[in-house]
């Protein structure tokens, strides 16, 4: 983003509302094309709504480049992306082997998408991810970041992204609250990192470990493999139909990251402040 002279309030608040104006356009003109598929029609959703939301207001305000809300690819990107995926692999990993063992759950045979199936689901959890990620955090929140603070944006965009998953089927208060954390946690790593590609990393590494153990994703049902995680305790073990995500398991694992997030980025200089 650009380095210029400090924005006035109102400039500020013309370009949040523009970028919030373009998510729901491009939300809108999505939902107009004939796509089957909750899963599907959802990335295409937040996928095409963060492109457009982004695009738009940097060719108008700033210079068009990818690094004007923070994608764009420096020295240390791929580090960043690996360091995302390790973290949000390796909490899912934590996350389900916790269920396992606890005897939370366990897993059944269940039906499973044939292997091309397997393979585009998991291609449209890395859009769905890259677009929540736009969205969420993109040119509108390193704006806010950059005139507002950190605190006073992270928090208002976490608290955004686990409400827009409060319709998802099987929702609990917990998977809310979980997701929230979630939020400001990706929105903390897009500000210690100064880019998108941690979270994004992190993001996709976490929404794809979870289906690949055969459990829910945020209320999704994703069957890429022959075995589904069958939940064996109440709703507060092991996150019911909402998937580990409700699971206090989750709370503590998302915790564990807010520490692996501020270690990892320690050895980087660039932030979005």
């Amino acid at each position: 983003m650009s380095e210029s002279l400090r924005l006035a309030w109102h400039e500020v608040a013309l370009r949040v509302a523009l970028f919030v104006g373009l998510v729901f356009l491009g939300g809108f003109l999505s939902a107009m094309l004939p796509v089957e598929g909750s899963l599907r029609r959802s990335v295409l959703f937040v996928f095409f709504a963060g492109v457009l939301a982004n695009a738009i207001p940097v060719r108008i305000f700033e210079h068009a480049r990818l690094a004007d809300f923070g994608l764009g690819w420096t020295q240390g990107t791929g580090q960043a992306l690996l360091d995302g995926l390790a973290c949000g692999a390796g909490a899912a990993v934590a996350v389900l082997a916790a269920l396992l063992a606890l005897g939370w759950a366990d897993f059944e045979a269940a039906p499973a998408d044939p292997a091309g199936a397997a393979v585009l689901s998991s291609a449209l959890l890395l859009f769905g991810a890259a677009g929540e990620e736009m969205i969420f955090h993109g040119y509108a929140f390193q704006l806010l970041v950059r005139h507002v603070g950190a605190f006073a944006t992270i928090l208002p965009a976490g608290v955004a992204f686990g409400l827009a998953h409060l319709a998802n089927q099987g929702s609990t208060l917990l998977g809310v609250a979980n997701t929230v954390l979630w939020g400001v946690l990706l929105g903390y790593a897009c500000y210690r990192s100064g880019a998108l590609w941690m979270p994004i990393g992190m993001h996709f590494g976490w929404n794809v470990m979870l289906p690949l153990a055969g459990a829910n994703l945020s209320g999704f049902t994703i069957r890429i493999m022959g075995y589904a995680l069958h939940p064996n305790a109440a709703n507060l073990w092991s996150g019911g139909a909402y998937g580990p995500e409700g699971s206090v398991l989750t709370t503590a694992a998302a915790a564990a990251l807010f520490w692996a997030v501020t270690r990892m980025t320690r050895r980087q200089e660039g932030r979005i402040e």
